[in-house]
C-alpha cells in the first residue's frame, strides 16, 4: 500500500468519524425532544420494543451496505423476504413439529438462492443492478403469491415454537436482537479483517484497478448479492415469526427503508465507502422515528413525509460536512 493510499484512507476515516459523531448528536437531540413531549419514550420497556422492532431492518442493512459499497443496489429485498417468509410459514403450517432452527435454515437458503440468481445476472450477465433486481423483485413477489395461492398464513396455522422465535430470548436478550448483534459482529470482522472484505471495498472504490490487481470482481459481485439474499431470507423467517402472519405483500417497499438506513449511516452511493458502526446508527435513527412519531400523536398521513424530510436533512448535513472537510484538506495541500 502506497503512502498516498494510506493518507487517503486516513482522510476517509476522519470524514466517516465526523459523520457518525454528527449522527450521534442528532439522535441524542431528537431523543431529548421526543422525551420532553412524551415521558414514556425513554422508558426501558419502550426502548426494548424500539430496538426489537429495528432488529430486522438492521440485519438487512448489513447486506445492503455490502451491495452499495460495490456500486450496486438491491430492490428485491422486500420480495425475497416475503418469499422466504411465506415458504417458511407454509412449511410450518404443514409440519408443525418442525424444529425452528430448521425453518430458519430453510428461509435463509431460499434467500441465498434468490440472491445468487441476482448475483449471476449482475456479475456474469452484466445486467445493471437496478434492472436485474427490479425484474427479480417482480418475479419473487409473483412466486410468493403463486406458492400461497394468494392466501395468508395466519397465527393459528403456525406452531407455537415457530412464533416463539421472535419472542424468546438468548442469554437474556431477545432473539431478534441477539441475531442482529451476532450478524454485526461477524460482518464487522469480515469487512475489516478478511481479504475478501477488503476486496469488496476495492471493487467499489475502483473496479478497473481491482480487476487489474488480480481481484475476481465478478466473484465479489456475486458474493455480495448472495449475502444480501441470505440475510433477506433469514429476515423473512424472523419477520413472519414476529408478526405471526405471512402475506403476499409482506414488506412491500421495505427495501427503501433499508437503503435509507445505509445512506443515513454514511454508506456512499458512489461505492467504496461504508462502515458497520454507521449503519447501526442509521438503523437506530429510523427506528427512533418509527417509534417516536406515533408517540407524539403525529397523523399517519404526515409520518412518512416527516421521516423523508428528516432523512433528507441528515443527508444534506452529511454532504455539507464532507464538502467542508474536503475543502480544508485542499487548502492544507496548497499551503
Amino acid at each position: 500500500m502506497t503512502a498516498k493510499s494510506i493518507k487517503r484512507n486516513i482522510k476517509s476515516m476522519d470524514v466517516s468519524k465526523v459523520k457518525e459523531l454528527g449522527l450521534i448528536v442528532f439522535i441524542i437531540l431528537l431523543s431529548v425532544v421526543v422525551q420532553l413531549r412524551n415521558s414514556s419514550f425513554l422508558t426501558i420497556e419502550n426502548l426494548n420494543d424500539m430496538i426489537t422492532n429495528t432488529a430486522i431492518l438492521s440485519i438487512l442493512a448489513v447486506g445492503m451496505m455490502l451491495v452499495i459499497i460495490t456500486r450496486g443496489i438491491d430492490l428485491s429485498v422486500g420480495a425475497t423476504l416475503a418469499l422466504s417468509g411465506m415458504i417458511s410459514a407454509l412449511t410450518v403450517s404443514k409440519y408443525p413439529g418442525l424444529n425452528p432452527v430448521i425453518v430458519i435454515l430453510l428461509g435463509t437458503l431460499i434467500g441465498l438462492i434468490c440472491g445468487s440468481i441476482i448475483g449471476i445476472l449482475v456479475a456474469y450477465a452484466k445486467i445493471f443492478p437496478i434492472i436485474a433486481t427490479l425484474g427479480m423483485m417482480n418475479v419473487f413477489r409473483g412466486l410468493t403469491f403463486m406458492v400461497s395461492g394468494g392466501k395468508w398464513v395466519s397465527a393459528h396455522q403456525m406452531s407455537k415454537g415457530f412464533k416463539n422465535i421472535a419472542t424468546s430470548s438468548v442469554l437474556g436478550i431477545n432473539t431478534l436482537i441477539f441475531v442482529a448483534i451476532l450478524i454485526y459482529i461477524v460482518f464487522y470482522y469480515f469487512t475489516n479483517h478478511t481479504r475478501t472484505g477488503r476486496q469488496i471495498y476495492a471493487v467499489g472504490s475502483n473496479p478497473d484497478s481491482a480487476r487489474i490487481s488480480g481481484i475476481n470482481t465478478d466473484k465479489i459481485l456475486w458474493l455480495v448479492y448472495s449475502i444480501m439474499g441470505g440475510l433477506a431470507g433469514l429476515s423473512g423467517v424472523l419477520w413472519v415469526s414476529k408478526f405471526a402472519s405471512a402475506q403476499g405483500n409482506t414488506a412491500a417497499g421495505y427495501e427503501l427503508n433499508v437503503i435509507a438506513a445505509c445512506v443515513l449511516g454514511g454508506v456512499s452511493i458512489a461505492g467504496g465507502s461504508g462502515k458497520i458502526s454507521g449503519i447501526i446508527l442509521g438503523s437506530l435513527l429510523l427506528g427512533i422515528l418509527n417509534n417516536a412519531l406515533p408517540l407524539l400523536m403525529v397523523s399517519p398521513f404526515w409520518q412518512q413525509a416527516i421521516q423523508g424530510f428528516i432523512i433528507l436533512f441528515a443527508v444534506i448535513v452529511n454532504a455539507i460536512v464532507k464538502n467542508n472537510i474536503k475543502k480544508k484538506n485542499l487548502a492544507r495541500r496548497k499551503i
